[in-house]
């Protein structure tokens, strides 16, 4: 299996908007996109399925985020908009063992190294 890899963060002003990517082995895979503020727990932010049939997202990313993957390029993203001081944190995705989501963080067994996203007022 390819590792999977971050990438897209940086610094945004209050209102602007960012595109992260996640290259790696997708394919057959629930995928999910989390992040962790300094001090704070690691959350999910927003998950979808293998086919693209199903997708969830965090109350305070609805509306603003959007997830989605091509499994023929290998690669998932996360169009986030309208962002926000408090969407400041380091971003990662993660894998989950199989093409159903489950609810648990636990699911999701292979993570990349983050890509670090900071919005500014």
């Amino acid at each position: 299996q390819v590792p999977l890899v971050e990438s897209g963060g940086g610094s945004v002003q209050v209102g602007g908007s960012l595109r992260l990517s996640c290259a790696g082995t997708i394919s057959g895979r629930c995928m999910g996109w989390f992040r962790q503020a300094p001090g704070k727990e690691r959350e999910r932010v927003a998950s979808i399925n293998t086919g693209s049939t199903w997708t969830s997202y965090a109350d305070s990313v609805k509306g603003r985020f959007t997830i989605s993957r091509d499994n023929a390029k290998n690669t998932l993203y996360l169009q986030m908009n309208n962002l926000k001081p408090e969407d400041t944190a380091m971003y990662y995705c993660a894998a989950g063992a199989s093409w159903s989501c489950q609810s648990s963080q636990k699911s999701f067994v292979d993570w990349g190294q983050g890509t670090q996203v900071t919005v500014s007022s």
